[in-house]
Parts: C-alpha cells; sequence; structure tokens
C-alpha cells in the first residue's frame, strides 16, 4: 500500500464506484433506441421513463445522507451497492413497460445515497485543503463511466441484446462490495491499514467552517432553510438538470437529431464523457490551487463555481444555431466540460459553511433537492422534443436554468452572521 496515502485507495475505490453506478445508471440510455422498439415508447413515455428513476433516487439522496452521518458510510454504500446492482440486472429481464417502471423505481431507491455517501468519505479520509481535489477525482469515476458505457453497452447490446447488457453491469457493482467491505472503514483511525503519521495529518488538517452552535439555532432544519444552502441546492440542481438530459436523451438525439448510425453513437456519446472527466478532474485542482491561492475562501469555491456553469450555459444556447454534428458534439463536449468543474467545486463549498457532523445531513438534503431534476428534466426533455420543436428548445430550457443558478448563487452563497473560520494547518 502507499506509505502515508492510504486515503488515496479510499478515493480509487469512491471513484471505481462512481464509474459503476453510471455505468448502470447510462445504460438505458444507450439502449433507448432498441428499448422504444421492442416496447413501442414515444418520446413522452421514454422520458417519464427515465424520469421515474428519479423518484426514488431523489428521496434516498437526503436519506442516504443521514443513513451514512448514524451508521458511517462503509455500510451505507455496501446496501446501496448491493442494491443498485440487483435492481441493474433485472432490468434485464422485464417483459413489459410496468415492470420497467418499478425496477427502475426501486433501482433509483438504490443509487440515491451514492454522491452523499461519498461526501460524506472524503470529509472522513481527507483534510480541507484537499477537498476539491478529491471530490473532483471521485466524481470523475462518474462521467468515466458514462464515457465507456456508451462503446462498451452499444456494443454488448448489438452483439448479445440490449437485456445482456444490463446483467452483465450488474456484476461489476458485486465485486466492487466485496472490495469495499475488505479495504474501507468508516475512519482513518480505525483501518489498520493507515499510518499514526497519515492519521494525525488527516484530522488536523480536517477543521471545517464551524457554525456557532449555541442556543436554538443548532437545528437540522436552521441550516437546510438558509438562503445560502438553498442556493447551492439550485446550483446543483441546474447542473444535475443539464447532466441528467444527456445521460438519458444524448444517445437518441445524436441517432434521431443529428442522424447517426446506432455503431457511430456508441462511440460518438463517449465523446463529452471523456470531456466531463477531464472537467472533475482537473478542475478539482484548479479549484483548489484557487483556493489557497485566496484569503476568501468561499469566494474562491464560489468563483469557480459560478463561472464554469456561466460558460456552460453559453454552450448550451449555442447548439441550437449549429449546423453540423461536429459543431453539436463538440459544444455539449464543452457542456459537460464545464458542468463537472462546476459541480465538484459546488460540493467542496458545502465545507465551508456546515460544521462536519452535519455535513451527510446537509449533503444529502441538497443532493436530494438537486435531483429533482432528474424527475423534472428528462420527462420535460421528451415533451419538448415531441410538441415544442425537438431538442433545440430543450437545450435552451436548459441554459435559462443554468443562468438562474448562477445568480443566485452569485446573490446568496456567503458565510452565516454567526461563522467563526478554523484555519486548517498548512
Amino acid at each position: 500500500m502507499l506509505s502515508g496515502k492510504y486515503r488515496f485507495i479510499i478515493a480509487l475505490l469512491l471513484f471505481i464506484a462512481g464509474a459503476v453506478n453510471y455505468m448502470d445508471r447510462a445504460a438505458i440510455g444507450v439502449v433507448a433506441p432498441m428499448l422504444s422498439k421492442d416496447f413501442a415508447l414515444s418520446p413522452s413515455t421514454l422520458g417519464m421513463t427515465f424520469s421515474i428513476f428519479f423518484i426514488g433516487y431523489t428521496i434516498f439522496a437526503f436519506v442516504g445522507g443521514l443513513l451514512a452521518d448514524k451508521y458511517g458510510p462503509r455500510r451505507t454504500y455496501s446496501w446501496a451497492a448491493i442494491g443498485w446492482s440487483l435492481f441493474c440486472g433485472l432490468t434485464g429481464v422485464v417483459t413489459g413497460v410496468a415492470q420497467l417502471l418499478v425496477v427502475r423505481t426501486l433501482f433509483g431507491f438504490a443509487e440515491g445515497p451514492m454522491n452523499s455517501t461519498s461526501n460524506r468519505t472524503i470529509t472522513n479520509w481527507f483534510p480541507r485543503k484537499e477537498t476539491s481535489r478529491a471530490v473532483g477525482v471521485v466524481w470523475s469515476g462518474q462521467t468515466a463511466g458514462a464515457a465507456i458505457t456508451a462503446p462498451v453497452v452499444g456494443m454488448l447490446a448489438i452483439n448479445y441484446g440490449w437485456r445482456f447488457a444490463f446483467i452483465a453491469i450488474a456484476l461489476l457493482g458485486f465485486v466492487w462490495v466485496v472490495a469495499w467491505r475488505i479495504l474501507a472503514t468508516d475512519q482513518p483511525r480505525q483501518n489498520p491499514r493507515v499510518s499514526r503519521q497519515e492519521v494525525d495529518f488527516i484530522e488536523s488538517n480536517r477543521a471545517v467552517a464551524v457554525i456557532d452552535d449555541a442556543g436554538d439555532h443548532d437545528t437540522l432544519k436552521s441550516y437546510l432553510t438558509r438562503p445560502c444552502i438553498l442556493s447551492l441546492a439550485l446550483g446543483m440542481f441546474a447542473v444535475n438538470y443539464v447532466m441528467y438530459i444527456f445521460l438519458s436523451w444524448l444517445p437518441s438525439y445524436l441517432t434521431d437529431g443529428l442522424h447517426l448510425q446506432i455503431q457511430q453513437m456508441a462511440f460518438v456519446a463517449a465523446i463529452p464523457w471523456a470531456c466531463g472527466f477531464v472537467g472533475y478532474f482537473g478542475g478539482g485542482f484548479v479549484c483548489d490551487y484557487i483556493y489557497q491561492k485566496m484569503d476568501a475562501k468561499l469566494t474562491a469555491r464560489k468563483i469557480t463555481t459560478i463561472v464554469p456553469l456561466g460558460v456552460a450555459a453559453a454552450a448550451l444556447l449555442l447548439i441550437g444555431f449549429t449546423t453540423t454534428a461536429t459543431a453539436a458534439v463538440t459544444l455539449i463536449a464543452v457542456a459537460v466540460a464545464m458542468l463537472t468543474a462546476s459541480v465538484q467545486s459546488c460540493w467542496a463549498s458545502i465545507r465551508e459553511v456546515v460544521p462536519e457532523r452535519r455535513l451527510g445531513s446537509v449533503s444529502g438534503f441538497i443532493h436530494m433537492l438537486s435531483n429533482i431534476s432528474g424527475i423534472v428534466g428528462p420527462t420535460v426533455t421528451g415533451i419538448a422534443v415531441q410538441y415544442f420543436g425537438g431538442f433545440s428548445s430543450a437545450f435552451v430550457i436548459a441554459a435559462a436554468l443554468s443562468v438562474a443558478a448562477v445568480l443566485a448563487m452569485w446573490a446568496f452563497v456567503k458565510q452565516p452572521a454567526r461563522t467563526a473560520l478554523l484555519v486548517p494547518a498548512e
């Protein structure tokens, strides 16, 4: 093992979990053209099929954070990964639309805890000054998984049928659970593989912004109703809204809107997600660099959240004016890269305004609100495609939402009046 750096083994496990999770989740979008044909789905019905996943997902985004705070991320992640792998595999054996909708709903319940539990794990295992890099590396697994899904699931579906693809990728989740149970613990000091030196380094540098806990203000509700927290939730809502319509609808856009063959789509669809990987991974380092250079720490996080989100909004607006597939895919790739750069900084911002003991719960609450976008986005996109002029109108809606989030975060994300900052040791 890496001497004094075992925390990066934990980051690698979280990276792989994100990759497997998004492979499971993105698979339905890749096989959507085949699925629509087999089950005779209209665009609006297909949109509902995508969205129903997020009913359970949204609820358990918050519940997962509570569970991670109460039972620890090791157990919470184990339960979640077993569940989502099971329901991914069951997707491959459904025989009708009703069964598909039930399985997708339960699948969403199981996947809901992932991000809030990952955020709890990073808080436990990484010092504050490495937070954004850790988030960027861990979250980049999601886009890596989405990028891999398009060619892998596409080729499996073409050669063996779309049902086999779900069963094959479900097995990866069960393998991951075994590795997680063997290698991970809730806290570094609980792990015999972690050196005393690394434990001291993590714990001495893990101080976060501490809100004055005195009096009646120290309630979970007092954190959840603050404009700062709600604005961060809107920022993540906007990011997720766009990401989820791409995750669900990009393969159909490439085949129906840009008229690519399924074989071409399977590889072209990987390009934006590969750029999203760069946004997550590179954005984390840029965010932490700016954070270390600026005295106003929350301002540093805010700038690296809203600037890339604004760039993504501009790219989305321009898609409607493109005339070639190359230009459209390039703009989508820019948008995804900027969105992933923005969201990892948004996650890091939570640590600047919430005490550590509330982090899982508040992160889960923000994650829950942000993932309502998954219920709304794919369905709205399906309606826009079918009734309001195609994909261009859907991209305009997504851009407008992103601009609204930029304005809200710029105005309201600030330190609470009763906050004292603990400066981490360097």
